[in-house]
């Protein structure tokens, strides 16, 4: 990180830190001289050009260089004080610090050079996977939806097929789900879009935790008729200031998760509580739960679990995580001892009143 950072900084800063950096070196070794020799003193100068040469670009490194040579030649080198030097092993010396110095700077350089390129392709190799990814599970995830809604209506229009009233209204039924089925992908787009953009900004106001829970599962109502969902509230909850809008997100995405992922028949239990300064909200099942391995994974944006045949472009737990961090909250998942997974939600609010909490 320090790395990527002195590369961007500019070319006058970069001249300006390799130059102290030899200067402060040389004014340290300098009492020293002495004790530990001149040749010795190369050898850090030329550890100082080595350090320039991997956070710097290449011109900066080089002055460093020929200043460190001018630098260990005036100071160290005898005669001292003067930009001369006595004996021939002396000059040598001087010549191959200078030579090495260059060198050592020219091929870190180019090194750094190549190891930028490798991590260019590597970052646009991940950046075409992630694309495959997503366009790859937008071509079913769209695709479905789209299929059931012009199928359906082809039979509602073909005046050759006589439709009873029951079927009638289960074409109309299968024309709704899958619109929201539709609006829900479209929706997970334009929320992922948006926080790499960073626009999501909180709009909070007071609100009724209650009511948005229920009215959250009555929208999931759809995904999980074949499921049980269990709320556990306390009558005596105080209003929260918190975005509506975000948090309705964030739980509809974490039940929609948990109907998928397991099988028919399960109970997804949804329980709330606060403390003096946070609203709490886990959502936990008792279906099989996440490999232990694929936890820390299960947030990171176009990840699926292995081997499912569960579908979805792998968005809701990431929009999940970006929402609730942009609501300053945390999310933790862990696997239950009695089995499945366990989501748990802690967003920092206000309250309406100060009761006094069990949770403090």
């Amino acid at each position: 990180m320090l790395i990527l950072k002195t590369r961007a900084y500019s070319q006058r800063t970069q001249y300006f830190i390799a130059l102290i950096a030899v200067l402060l070196v040389g004014g340290i070794c300098f009492p020293f001289a002495g004790l530990i020799g001149y040749r010795a003193v190369a050898l850090i100068l030329l550890l100082v050009v080595s350090l320039n040469a991997i956070l710097f670009d290449i011109l900066p490194v080089m002055l460093s260089a020929l200043l460190s040579a001018l630098f260990w030649n005036f100071f160290f080198i005898p005669p001292i004080w003067y930009l001369q030097i006595a004996t021939p092993e002396d000059a040598l010396m001087f010549l191959m610090y200078f030579v090495i110095a260059s060198i050592n700077a020219v091929l870190t350089y180019k090194i750094r050079q190549v190891e930028r390129n490798e991590r260019d392709q590597i970052e646009k190799e991940k950046a075409i996977k992630l694309y495959n990814t997503l366009l790859n599970s937008l071509s079913h995830e769209l695709r479905t939806p789209i299929a059931t809604i012009i199928g359906s209506l082809d039979t509602l229009r073909d005046q050759q097929i006589k439709l009873s009233t029951t079927n009638r209204e289960a074409l109309y039924t299968e024309i709704e789900i899958a619109s929201f089925r539709l609006n829900r992908q479209v929706e997970n787009l334009l929320s992922i879009s948006r926080l790499e953009a960073g626009f999501i900004q909180p709009k909070y106001d007071w609100i009724d935790l209650n009511e948005l829970i229920f009215k959250t599962v009555k929208l999931s109502k759809d995904d999980g008729f074949t499921h049980q969902i269990l709320v556990n509230t306390q009558d005596d909850m105080p209003l929260a200031k918190l975005d509506a809008g975000l948090l309705e997100h964030i739980l509809y995405n974490l039940i929609h998760n948990a109907l998928q992922h397991t099988p028919k028949q399960s109970i997804i239990t949804i329980d709330q509580t606060i403390s003096s300064t946070h609203c709490i909200i886990t959502i936990s099942d008792n279906g099989s739960g996440f490999p232990e391995h694929e936890i820390d994974k299960v947030f990171e944006k176009f990840y699926r679990i292995a081997n499912t045949s569960v579908g979805g472009t792998g968005l809701g737990l990431s929009i999940v995580k970006g929402f609730t961090e942009a609501m300053n909250g945390k999310i933790y998942l862990k696997n239950r001892k009695q089995g499945g997974a366990q989501f748990t939600l802690e967003i920092p609010c206000e309250f309406s009143n100060s009761l006094n909490l069990e949770h403090e």
